[in-house]
C-alpha cells in the first residue's frame, strides 16, 4: 500500500512539472508586404529571440512569438530595399499582433 502511494505521488509530480511547461503564453505577429511579390521573407528580432517566415502572395506570419519588443525586418528583393518596423511590442496577453501593411521603397 504505501509503495502505491508513493508510486502515485511520483505520478502527481511528474504530471504537474510536465503541464507546467504549457504556461509560456506564445502570441502571432501577422502583417502584409506592399508590392506583394517583392516580400520574400519576414523576422522578428528582440534582445534574445529572432524567428523568421515566408511571405507568401504578400502576407506573413510569425509564430510562438514571445512577450517583448520586436523589430520587424522584411527581406526584399530588387529593385526594392530591406525594410524595418522597430518596435512592435507583444505582450502576453496578445494573441495576435498586427503590424499592417508594410510598404517596400526601391534602393
Amino acid at each position: 500500500m504505501k509503495q502505491i502511494r508513493m508510486m502515485l505521488g511520483a505520478l502527481a509530480i511528474s504530471s504537474a512539472a510536465l503541464f507546467s511547461f504549457n504556461a509560456i503564453q506564445t502570441s502571432t505577429i501577422k502583417g502584409s508586404v506592399t508590392p506583394a511579390d517583392k516580400g520574400v521573407r519576414a523576422w522578428a528580432v528582440s534582445a534574445t529571440d529572432t524567428l523568421k517566415a515566408d511571405i507568401t502572395n504578400g502576407v506573413f506570419e510569425l509564430n510562438d512569438v514571445k512577450a517583448g519588443t520586436y523589430s520587424i525586418i522584411i527581406e526584399a528583393q530588387e529593385p526594392y530595399a530591406n525594410t524595418r518596423k522597430k518596435d512592435v511590442v507583444v505582450s502576453a496577453d496578445s494573441a495576435v499582433v498586427n503590424v499592417g501593411e508594410i510598404k517596400l521603397q526601391p534602393k
